[in-house]
Parts: C-alpha cells; structure tokens; sequence
C-alpha cells in the first residue's frame, strides 16, 4: 500500500484573514455552515458545501468574542456576543431577509453583560448560558430575560456546556481548575470537584451514549467523569495527551512492524522536531467509520483539538489511535481555538484560527483517506495469526501436552526356596491386613446356610426411574444483578496475618484461603463450623488452586515449595522442594484437566507431570509415593521473571498467559510449544495479576467471551483484552491501587468484574462498560483479593448469623424488627457480598433463638441492612443485622445469588 501523508487528510476548503488576532475566540460550525468573525464586528456565514456568497451579520457595535450554532434541526439558530450584546439570528429567516433585499437583523437576549468568553445553546436551543469573568449568565433565548446568574467559580470561567440528557443541568470549568455541576433552575450546585491540575480547564463535552462528560486542561491532561443520577460524579479515566503520543510513537518505531506503520501518525517523526506542549482546545465525539471489523467493535472514540493537530482516542482503552498533524501547505501551523462537527458525506468538518497569526480556515477530513488510515492501524498493529482460548485443531505429534508419566513395571517374583532364603529379610507376620477370628468365642451356628431369594430385581421401565435430582447441576443465573451489599464478615486468624490468596472449588462447595504464615483454611462455601488447616510451608503461601475433579488443591510458598493437598489428610500428598526451584513460585496451578502442573518460578515457565498417591507406608511414613517429572520449559522472550500465570483448566485448551517484569505479556502456544505472540508495554508497570474469563460447570457462555482476559498492575488500573486481537478492549480505573498487590476475578456469567482495592473496599464493574457498578465498603484495610461462587448458592435462611462465629448477647423479638447482636474478634477478615435484588419467599429461620419470621427485601421501605460498629477499644467488632418485616407478608431468601468473597487486611490491633 502506498505511503499516505498527513496533508492528505486535510483539505483546506477556504482561509479568511482577519483584521485582529482571533487565536482563542470560540468559533461555530454545525453539518452545514460555519461563521467566522469579519471586520471585528461582523460575523461571516459560510455554507461548507457552497462558499460563495457569505451572509454577512451586523448588529455588535464591540469586537464578536464567542459564537456557537443550536442543535435542533429543523431550525438553524446562531448565538453571538460581545461586550454589549448577546444575539440570537435565526439563519434562515436571515437569508429570506437578504433576499428581500433587506438587512439580516437578530433578536438581542443580553445587554452589557462584559467581555463573554464562551457561549453555549441548551438541546431545546431555549436558553443560553454566557460565560463572562468568574460568572454564568443565564438567559432566555425567545426574549431578552436574565434567568439567573451563576457565581461560585474563584476564577474566570472558560466553558460551560448543558447536558444532552437533562436541560436543567449545567457544568462549568473554570481557570480556578474546576468544574462545578449546576441545577438551572434553582441556581445551586450539586457537585464540585477538587482542583484538578495546575493548569487551567478549558474544555468540556458530554458523551451521551455512556452518561459522561471528559474535561480538559492546558497542559494535555483529560479527566473523563460518570454522571449519574445522584450526581455524585466518579473518575473513570485520567489521560495524558503527551503520554499518549509518547507510547503510540513507540509502538510505531517497534521493529515488528516498520512496514506497517502509516505515515502521518506521529509528529515527532522528523529529526528536530521541537517538542510543544498540548493544550486540549477541543473535545467531540465521533464514532470511526471504517469497514475493519476491528475498529467498528471500538466504543467511544473522541477527537481531542490541540495546538499542533488532531488526536484520535479510545475512551474505552485509553489508547491514542492516531494523529493528524499540520504539514504541508496549510495556511495554519499552530491552532489557538477549534470548532468540530460533522461534516455531509461522513466528512467532518474543521474550523480552526492560527495560534500566532490573524487567520480562519476550514478544514475537512477526508472519510476516504481516513478510512485507509484506519484500516492500516488494524492491520498494522494485528496479530499475525488469530489466537483462541478454545482449540481448533487436534494435538500435534511432537506437542508438549502429549507426555506421559511412565509408570514402573512390577518386579518380578522372587523364587522361593532354599537358596533364596538368606535374601528374606524380618518383616511382620500380620501387617497391613486385619486377621479373621477363629470363631472361639462366638456362638455356634443353629441354622444352616440359606441363599437369599427376595432379592428385588432393578426394573429398567421408565416408570420406576429416580426422580432424584438434587446431584444434577443446575444453571447459573446469569440475568441476575452483581452483587452491592455487605453479608458475612469472618474471623480467619487471631494474629496478625493476612489473606495472601483465595480461591472457590470448582462445585462452590469449599474455600481455600492461603495465609501470610504459611498456612491454608479449607471452609464450607456455607462458612459453617472450624476450618480445616493445613501447614506445611515455611513462608507465606503466594497462591492456592484447585484441581478440576475437586479432589485436590495446590498451595505456593515463598519456601519455595509446592503442596497438594487432599481435603481428608492433613499431610501432603505431594511436596516439590526448593532443590527444585531456585527462585520462589510465583503462581501454579493444575492445568489441561488435570493432567499437568503449570508454574512460574524465576523466568522458567514450567509444565510437570506428576502421579498422587494417597497411600502412606507405616514404617517410612515420610517418604512421599507420589511422583512427579518435568515434562516441558520455557523461558520469557527477554529473560525477565514471570510475575503471573493463567491458563483455562476447564475445558482442554493450549494458551497460557504468562507476564513479566518488563511490563509484557506472553501468549504460549502450548501445541506447538513456543510464544505464540507477544503485548509490549501492557502496563506502565509490571502486571501482578493475570486472570481469564474461564466461566463455570454451572453456566454456558459464547465462545468468542473465554477469550477476554484481566492483567493489573500497580497505578495502571485493571485492563480487559481480547485474545483475538491482542489488544485492549476497555480499562477500569476507577479503584485504587498504588502499592498493593490487588486481584480481580470474572463473574461465572462472564458479566461482571470484581476487583480489589485500598480504600478499603471490593469495586464491581461490568464488563460492557468503565463504570463501576457497585462499591463494597465495610473493610478496615486493603482488600487484596476477590472471587465469586461458580456453582449456584443452597437455599440461604437468615441463620447466616452463626456464620460469624460469635456468641449472641441477646435477642430482640419485638414486632416492628427481628435483630441481635454478636461478639467476635476480627484481626483478619473475609467478607462476602451477596445481590438481594432476588426471589424471595415466605420462610422460618430454623435457629432456635429466632423463632418468629424475618424478611428481607430490596426496597427502600423494607431492607435489609447490615453494620459494623467497632467499640472504643478496637479488641472486637460488633455486628448488628436488622431484618424488617412488610406489612402483609414475610419472606426469606430463595433462588440463586452472586457471591463473592473479598479478603481483607484488618488492624484493630494497632
């Protein structure tokens, strides 16, 4: 394909000169026009199809400051103003006027109101806000009517913009290095932010499909906000333009690809380029029109208006797809203000003022030229060959997964005689086997033998079948909502330990939990009774998985060492010691069902075969019988240490992913045995966390969705990429995560994202969208680790009080609640969350100390609340759960709910 410039993407349809300066003055342009200021006090309308002739408006008698086009489309309104009017023209009653051979003439709507900076339109186009010194001006746009005046910012106001969605909100930015969100009509304000940078704001624009708003600052930054009902804003993403350009330049010049690289994308491509700063002028939001299958699946994308050109970005990834910068014979090298729309013909359309010059041109993005801009970033940043999590060809003959334990033939007999006989060695006459009496002292037999005749035959008709169904597995429920409140809270230890890892069975039935001491808890998903505890590491257990058939789990320590443990033995089945491994284990786990051992240890990515047996010799009781054999090994592209391991044990896959210290990723193809692709720079850190979306026995999902998967990494957030591309697909930053460690985990519908954090809470979001769902509060420290139940939930009464261990100090019986408390020490916890958006049904709680009814229900007037209170002298927590009765019926909880399971460091002691 031949090479494409950057001068090819703009064509300059027409450039004014001006007689003043006009580098920030807010231009408007709409699909079909644009006005461009005209002897100071003029405004020129120009068609963008059809330039000639421009109706010419005259009415200020100062210098046109601000102008800005109405969004409805059946009529064509333009707002303008200067010192000493504000001026609504409806364009075409002005050209019926000219034509007449009279002079177009508008409606004035504000009179002195100062120097106006900026002006913008509501969606109805019946009412204007103006932006003058450090206050908004209100007004009606059918007549001249003050509707109120906005004052709160410290500093000059740069922009304001009403919402799309609801007309009664406003925000403003401001050079105090704030917004503020307004309710017009009572002029309060429903939510300030705290100063956001050290540069002054001076851009704004909502995205309605999503409910956000982005803001942008002098310096590049960009800060990409939620607006929710409560209009309690939440940060969903902070960008950096000069960080952006700075990795997509890197990305560029990647050996890899040089072939493949568009001309035009970069602006520090030539040699002394002088590096600028990247004030963000100008936000809008366009969706790319391109026929790559690759780039329609891409969400919103926004184009950011700079000093030296347009940049391209993914909202969703935080990922700088491309950049137009000037080059060739514009007549504008550097931008002082931007007005974007789109164009006819899918084109957009640009109207931009040079930064240090007196000119106005309007530029047009060719859709054509774009289009090939487009597909060349997809092919040029594509993997060679389309990996899948699900395989789509047998075994090779030389793949590394057809290995196989040898098993040692038995021995042959020795002879027995008299030559052998010195060879016997004194060993026990009755061991192992259990001797039958001789019937000595028991009684004699008074009846002879008698065969059993009325033995039943098993009748094979259909009519006799078992109606048993309690072992069949039933369905996850995939439609029900994420889980939002607090549950359980549970003691793990007395000291203070952490919960290093966390994992459900692959039934929902048990959890493993490693500690900080060395040493793994097995409880019952039902949280019930003492753990089984399991010791046997030195150090702190860095992980602990389970096997497919539930039969075993595996323990890592710092030692290092490998454990697998049986849930009846308290010893382990098997042991691999540090003359194995020279650095600790970082993550392992059993993989291809069962049939493999896949750790990490030092840059060495291992695959193990291996034999259990549980049977133990009496006499050498410590020697282990279980067998192990390195089977297969790998090493990182570039030598560094593998921090993290997944791999699908599920279901028979090849790929496992493997991340490193230098901040990649690397997808092995296990069938062919070597990397099959490799993501530079994942994370602006090293990833401490990889996960995949491996789904559950319990729920069916499509198969395109086993091939997402999570990598976290500390201060870069939480990504999702998609296997196929190799490629990020959204980000989540909307959790902390500066020093710690912090997990996720995929919903087993696949629908949901949990995540940990360190303000002390377990953050939800949906895999569809950045913003989060639900904040789990009610931890005392970090929350490190997450996992959600794969299998459905039994039927859950409110006797979940025992789950916490404590003793019942008393109980309230009255009719308006049914409640009481419970005592219990908690240094280290793990707490659960559980959706009550559910079925509920009318029920008893079986424990003996509540015998009347309890309800609990989702709606505001009777819910279900649970409180941690901790008393003065931080040894205990006190936990109160309150269940309100309705007025006509009870109800107890039935049907299936997502859980999840956060640990959490708790210091009450310190």
């Amino acid at each position: 394909m031949a090479a494409v410039t950057s001068v090819q993407y703009f064509i300059e349809r027409f450039s004014v000169t001006c007689d003043k300066p006009v580098s920030h003055l807010q231009l408007a342009c709409c699909p079909s026009h644009c006005a461009v200021p005209w002897q100071d006090k003029n405004i020129r309308i120009y068609e963008n199809n059809n330039l000639e002739p421009p109706l010419e408006l005259t009415g200020h008698h100062s210098d046109v400051s601000a102008m800005v086009f109405g969004t409805v489309r059946d009529r064509l309104i333009l707002c303008s103003a200067s010192e000493d009017y504000v001026i609504i023209w409806d364009i075409n009653h002005c050209y019926r006027q000219v034509k007449e051979g009279g002079i177009a003439s508008g409606r004035v709507v504000g009179t002195l109101l100062g120097r106006v900076v900026h002006l913008s339109l509501c969606p109805l186009s019946s009412k204007v806000a103006a932006c003058s010194g450090s206050r908004v001006f209100l007004l009606n746009a059918e007549k001249e009517e003050v509707l109120g005046v906005l004052k709160a910012h410290l500093g000059p106001v740069t922009a304001s913009e009403f919402c799309p969605w609801d007309n009664n909100l406003l925000i403003s930015t401001s050079e105090d290095r704030t917004f503020k969100i307004w309710d017009v009509r009572k002029g309060d304000i429903l939510f300030e932010s705290a100063v956001l940078s050290a540069y002054p704001l001076l851009s704004l624009f909502f995205v309605e499909q999503n409910s956000q708003f982005i803001t942008g600052s002098g310096d590049g930054q960009l800060w990409c906000y939620t607006l929710p009902v409560d209009h309690k804003c939440r940060l969903v993403t902070k960008l950096d333009l000069s960080k952006l350009e700075q990795k997509h330049d890197r990305n560029l010049r990647k050996p890899s690809s040089p072939q493949n690289s568009p001309d035009g994308m970069t602006c520090n491509d030539v040699k002394g380029t002088v590096e600028t700063a990247k004030p963000v002028l100008r936000i809008w939001a366009q969706k790319l029109q391109s026929s790559h299958a690759s780039l329609q699946q891409r969400g919103c994308c926004v184009w950011i208006g700079s000093s030296d050109g347009l940049y391209l970005l993914d909202l969703d990834t935080s990922e700088l797809l491309m950049i137009l910068p000037f080059k060739g014979d514009l007549s504008i090298s550097m931008a002082g203000s931007w007005a974007i729309s789109n164009g006819l013909g899918g084109n957009m359309c640009c109207l931009a003022t040079s930064l240090f010059g007196t000119s106005v041109a309007l530029l047009e993005v060719n859709s054509a030229r774009l289009d090939e801009l487009c597909f060349q970033i997809a092919t040029g940043f594509s993997v060679d060959e389309q990996l899948s999590v699900v395989p789509s060809s047998s075994l090779m003959t030389m793949s590394p997964l057809n290995a196989e334990l040898t098993k040692h033939g038995s021995k042959p007999q020795r002879k027995i005689g008299v030559s052998c006989q010195k060879s016997v060695k004194n060993q026990p006459l009755v061991f192992h086997t259990q001797v039958k009496s001789s019937g000595y002292n028991t009684a004699p037999h008074r009846t002879m033998f008698r065969p059993k005749t009325n033995v039943k035959r098993k009748s094979h008709s259909t009519s006799t079948t078992s109606t048993n169904t309690k072992s069949l597995l039933s369905e996850y429920p995939s439609h029900f909502e994420a889980p939002s409140m607090p549950y359980a809270n549970l003691t793990v230890s007395t000291t203070s330990t952490p919960v290093s890892s966390l994992q459900y069975s692959g039934d929902g039935k048990q959890i493993a939990c490693g500690l900080g001491d060395g040493s793994v808890l097995l409880y019952n998903s039902s949280l019930t009774g003492n753990p089984a505890v399991y010791t046997g590491h030195s150090k702190a257990v860095n992980s602990v998985c389970w096997s497919h058939s539930k039969r075993w789990f595996l323990s890592t320590s710092e030692d290092p060492t490998l454990c697998i443990w049986t849930v009846n033995a308290s010893e382990p089945v098997l042991t691999m010691g540090d003359d194995q491994f020279a650095k600790p284990i970082r993550s392992a786990q059993f993989y291809y069902l069962d049939k493999f051992l896949l750790l990490a240890s030092g840059s060495n990515l291992m695959l193990y075969l291996y034999h259990l047996d549980t049977t133990r010799d009496d006499i050498k009781r410590y020697k282990q019988r279980s067998k192990f054999k390195l089977a297969s090994e790998f090493s990182m592209k570039s030598g560094t240490d593998i921090t993290s391991v997944s791999a699908i044990n599920d279901f028979y896959s090849y790929i496992v992913l493997a991340a490193g210290a230098d901040r990649s990723i690397q997808v092995f193809d296990m069938n062919q045995g070597c990397m099959a692709t490799q993501i530079h720079d994942a994370h602006c850190r090293a990833v401490h966390h990889l996960t995949q979306n491996k789904g559950s026995p319990f729920c069916t999902q499509a198969l395109e969705s086993y091939n997402l998967f999570l990598s976290s990494a500390i201060t870069d957030g939480l990504k999702l990429w998609d296997l196929r591309t190799a490629r990020c697909v959204r980000r989540y930053e909307s959790h902390v995560n500066r020093c710690h460690h912090c997990t996720a985990a995929f919903s087993p519908c696949g629908r949901f994202i949990a995540t940990g954090s360190e303000d002390h809470s377990a953050y939800i979001y949906d895999t569809r969208s950045s913003n989060f769902l639900h904040k789990i509060p009610r931890h005392s420290e970090t929350v490190l680790n997450v996992a959600f139940n794969p299998a459905n939930p039994e039927l859950f009464p409110l006797k979940v009080y025992k789950f916490f261990g404590g003793t019942p100090l008393y109980t309230d019986t009255s009719p308006e609640a049914d409640s009481f408390i419970l005592q219990c020490r908690s240094f280290r916890a793990i707490q659960m969350a559980v959706d009550w958006n559910a079925r509920w049904k009318t029920g008893f709680v079986s424990s003996g100390r509540i015998s009347s009814p309890l309800s609990v229900e989702s709606s505001p007037t009777a819910r279900n609340s649970a409180m941690l209170q901790t008393n003065e002298s931080l040894t205990s927590v006190t936990l109160r759960l309150l269940c309100w009765r309705t007025t006509s019926e009870t109800y107890i909880m039935d049907g299936i709910c997502d859980f999840i399971i956060s640990a959490a460091i708790d210091n009450l002691q310190m």
